[in-house]
This record gives structure tokens, C-alpha cells and sequence, in this order.
């Protein structure tokens, strides 16, 4: 069976790709995921922060001690002359091209234009082959509009995109005011893919010593149904390829994904808890399941379940609202179950 897809103009062997995580901050690491039948992997994120404190300590240096001599403060040239950003980032995108086979998706993380623009264009220059935009925003003002929280994501992706010419997915959240029409304005900004949906990390509270924290919790598969709802929604209505992300672990979790549209599946938290080689045995059971019900490609299934091919459309709107409800029913044993 050909288990072949494309994403982002990228011919992939098969439909899972390792998402940004720390088994993609190594070559090392990534040739395993490759060992194990990764289609691609996606780059461990280089972050806006990293970019601003590197550039900030850079600056120090050249300025410090420049008072004691007048003639100091021409030693060396100003700080927007050097390529001073995270140059280790560009080496792992340089390495992992010359040792791997599959594609190198790069992974930038940020908030803003500033700085994304020059540090894609290096990630094209260093040989990437594509480019994933995470736009990880959190308004907090309660002053400002949603439609310029908005704007300032079309703007990101509109300069990103003018800098470089190797494909562009955009990875976003799900708190839009119309998740559909955002979908649509990102792909006339020039994102040629769109992956649902970054999963925000929230803090906990430490309730002795009163103090917020960060608690990372790895996701789970019921997490899945969000984006898988939004990608069966917009397959066939925007044009661009989806990526399913947040919740994959099984080979089951890899076929709703695409039946709902997506053109890739990318996991994280299985890779994490279980090891690389939990890839070889997805891919063993998407192909045995694929036999059992005589599927022969994966392209045969991709949309077979989105919304424009469903017998009830309906099922992903509002009237199958109640029909949710109704499908509650308690567990004998006591705890809740649907």
C-alpha cells in the first residue's frame, strides 16, 4: 500500500512527523527519528527570546567599559552589523541537512515581526526546507481589539513570508473570534500550510509557598478532537495543507486525522514517554489497519470524513449540539462515562 503523502510541496514517505520537541535538538536524536520511519522532523523552536538576549548581551560587551576611552566606541562596529543571533540554531539546521535524508522543517517562536524576518531568511540560507511560524501570543490587554490582536499574526506572516522563498506553515492557537476566516486570511498572507493547534502551557499554583509555576503535562489523545473538528471544517474550503498536532498517539489518532483532512500527523508527548521506535509501530498499524478495511493509499482516505464529505454536515455545527448531550450515559461502576 503507498503510504506516501505531501506537505508544504514536500513529497513524505509516510504521514507522521515528530513535531518541535527536545528529540529534535540533536542530530543525533533526529536520526532516529528518521531510523524509526519519520516522514520529516520539525527543529526544536529558536525563540524570539533567545534572539532578543543574545542581542542584548552583544551589546552590552561592545558598550562596556566604551566611557573610559572616547576612542573606545569605534573598536567595533555597531551591534546591528553582526550576524550575533543563536548561530548554534543555524549550525543544527546545516548538520541535520547533511545527515539526514528526510525533509528539516525549521521551527521559529515568537510573538512579533522584529527579527523573524532576518533570522528565516538565515534558516533558508543554512538549507531548511521549510519553515513552521509558531506564533505563540497571549493578549492580556483588555483595551485592545480582537481584530488588532489579529492583525499583529497576519503581520508576522506577511513579512516572514516576503523574506523567504521556501514553503511556510503557520502553527496558532485556537482563540480566534472565527477560526475559519482566520484560516483563510493566513493563507492570503502566504502560509502555504496551517498546523492546529499550538497547545499553550499553563501555570499552576503552588498553594504553600504562593507562587506560580510552570507544570508541563504531556497531552492525550481526546485532546485530539479540537483541531480534528477545525481540520475536518476548513479541508476543501482553504487552500492549504493541515497538519494535526496535540493528541496524536496511536495509529488510530494518525487515521481520523487524515480522513478528517490532515495531510500529516505530528506527535510529540508518545515520541517523549515511549522513544522513537513507538514510530515503526504506528506506521505497522496504520498499515495493518489500511489492510483490513482495503484501503490502498493514504491519499484514498485524506477528507473521506471532513465536513464537505460527510453524509451529516450538520454533525460539526451547532445541531448536533443535543445530540452530544443526549449521548451521556452514566457507568454501572460508578464513574462517568459517555
Amino acid at each position: 500500500m503507498n503510504l506516501e503523502t505531501t506537505y508544504l510541496g514536500l513529497k513524505l514517505r509516510n504521514p507522521i512527523v515528530p513535531s518541535a520537541s527536545p528529540l529534535s535538538h540533536s542530530v543525533e536524536s533526529m536520526k532516529r527519528l528518521e531510523d524509526a520511519g519519520a516522514a520529516a522532523v520539525i527543529l526544536g523552536s529558536l525563540f524570539e527570546e533567545q534572539i532578543i538576549h543574545d542581542t542584548e548581551s552583544l551589546t552590552h560587551y561592545l558598550d562596556y567599559g566604551a566611557e573610559s576611552f572616547a576612542e573606545a566606541i569605534s573598536y567595533l562596529p555597531e551591534p546591528r552589523a553582526f550576524a550575533n543571533g543563536p548561530s548554534e540554531y543555524l549550525d543544527l539546521v546545516r548538520h541535520a541537512k547533511l545527515s539526514l535524508e528526510i525533509p528539516v522543517i525549521a521551527s521559529l517562536n515568537g510573538v512579533s515581526p522584529a527579527g523573524w524576518t532576518r533570522y528565516a531568511r538565515l534558516i533558508e540560507e543554512a538549507g531548511a526546507d521549510a519553515i513552521e511560524l509558531n506564533i505563540y501570543l497571549i493578549p492580556t490587554n483588555p483595551d485592545e481589539p480582537g481584530a488588532v490582536v489579529e492583525e499583529r499574526y497576519l503581520e508576522i506572516v506577511r513579512a516572514v513570508r516576503a523574506e523567504v522563498k521556501i514553503p511556510l506553515a503557520v502553527k496558532v492557537g485556537p482563540y480566534f473570534s472565527n477560526t475559519a476566516n482566520m484560516a483563510k486570511r493566513f493563507a492570503e498572507a502566504g502560509a502555504q500550510g496551517l498546523v492546529l493547534f499550538n497547545r499553550f502551557y499553563l501555570p499552576d499554583f503552588d498553594l504553600v509557598n504562593l507562587e506560580v509555576e510552570p507544570r508541563l503535562v504531556l497531552s492525550r489523545s481526546p485532546e485530539m478532537r479540537l483541531p480534528l473538528h477545525w481540520i475536518a471544517i476548513l479541508y476543501g474550503r482553504v487552500p492549504v495543507d493541515f497538519a494535526l498536532t496535540t493528541g496524536i498517539h496511536s495509529h488510530y489518532d494518525v487515521l481520523k486525522a487524515l480522513m478528517a483532512g490532515a495531510n500529516v500527523a505530528m506527535m510529540a508527548s508518545e515520541l517523549l514517554q515511549k522513544g522513537p521506535g513507538r514510530i515503526a509501530e504506528i506506521i505497522a498499524g496504520l498499515q495493518g489497519w489500511m489492510t483490513e478495511y482495503e484501503y490502498d493509499s493514504v491519499e484514498q482516505m485524506r477528507g473521506s470524513m471532513s465536513q464537505q464529505n460527510v453524509a451529516d454536515p450538520a454533525a460539526f455545527e451547532r445541531a448536533n449540539y443535543l445530540r452530544e448531550l443526549a449521548s451521556y450515559r452514566p457507568d454501572p461502576s460508578g464513574t462517568q462515562r459517555r
